[in-house]
């Protein structure tokens, strides 16, 4: 999909979840009031956003929409945060951020290019998993930097990546963030937010890495029963009120200071901060190696970046392109 087929000036009525009538949405659009109703068809079967028709009062989103506002989210950052950035390119609607910023020409090495877009067709998680994309439901947000540094010594971005996040959630006043290896955020073992990074460039450097973090703000019931595994929204924590240019700013700053940070440093001196916020802690879990399932105690993440298991075969340590991992029993 492309910016092109989302329909804008309709979307810019509705966003305020506010009734307005077949007749007042012709007129505004210059249009029949049976091309209005053609179009609100459109926005629920590409967008997957809900739509209530009421007779009598017309039509409204079954939710307010904050739209993303890139010189907004520009004027929201830290004074550090807006120097580094190199780029700030919002869409309606594309395949994938993370394919946009893999493609695109790269910054110099300490700054940042972002890719922000209201809906994904495409969107993706680690493994090649769907990831649920409802318009200006949630926050797609990719980051490109240039690490001056060998492919290998980047290994533990996604750590360093999530340790961004959960710090800025926190900060904003989710409960009970958590960090699940290698790269969801949890509250209560529901998934909040998932990151996907991607790396690209010569063995021993430059190395350019692309870091792609889905958020979920208010998701649609409909849409949030298929999603396959145990999630939950800012919304369903009570934190309706974030305002998501307000939230793509904050995880801007804090993943571009952690980014400028892994350039300079090992990720050893990172992993203090990942242990405040490990989900795993003494758990029991269920490793996929290559399709196999057994089951370990997981011991934490090791100065590599690879996970720490002690299996009935002895201890283990596997990076994260190698495994999958989940609760014992889930």
């Amino acid at each position: 999909m492309t910016n092109q087929t989302v329909d804008l000036p309709l979307l810019t009525v509705l966003v305020d979840g506010r009734f307005h009538s077949g007749e007042q949405l012709a007129a505004r659009l210059g249009i029949s009031r049976a091309a209005v109703w053609k179009r609100i068809q459109r926005l629920q079967q590409t967008l997957g956003l809900t739509v209530d028709a009421v007779r009598g009062r017309g039509y409204r989103l079954a939710a307010p929409i904050e739209l993303l506002d890139a010189d907004l989210i520009r004027s929201l950052l830290s004074s550090d945060g807006g120097r580094r950035l190199a780029g700030l390119t919002l869409f309606p609607s594309v395949a994938s951020t993370n394919d946009l910023a893999m493609a695109a020409p790269p910054a110099s090495p300490g700054a940042a290019k972002v890719w922000l877009a209201e809906h994904q067709s495409a969107g993706r998680g680690r493994r090649g998993r769907q990831w649920v994309s409802v318009f200006g439901a949630s926050l797609y947000l990719s980051m490109a930097w240039v690490f001056d540094r060998p492919m290998s010594a980047i290994a533990g971005l996604s750590l360093v990546a999530g340790i961004a996040v959960a710090e800025t959630l926190e900060r904003l006043g989710v409960p009970d963030v958590a960090l699940k290896w290698p790269n969801d955020v949890v509250v209560d073992g529901r998934k909040l937010s998932g990151i996907l990074v991607e790396a690209s460039g010569e063995a021993n450097g430059p190395a350019t890495a692309v870091v792609g973090v889905g958020l979920n703000v208010h998701l649609p019931p409909a849409v949030g029963r298929t999603i396959d595994q145990p999630w939950i929204d800012l919304r369903g924590l009570g934190l309706s009120g974030v305002g998501r240019n307000a939230l793509a700013a904050a995880l801007i700053d804090a993943l571009i200071d952690n980014c400028a940070n892994y350039a300079r440093h090992p990720l050893s001196e990172f992993l203090p901060r990942w242990r405040e916020y490990d989900a795993l802690r003494d758990r029991m879990v269920q490793l996929n190696v290559s399709g196999k399932l057994r089951e370990g105690r997981y011991l934490g993440v090791a100065p590599s970046g690879a996970v720490r298991i002690e299996t009935a075969s002895g201890l283990e340590e596997h990076l994260a392109g190698e495994v999958s991992l989940r609760y014992a029993g889930a």
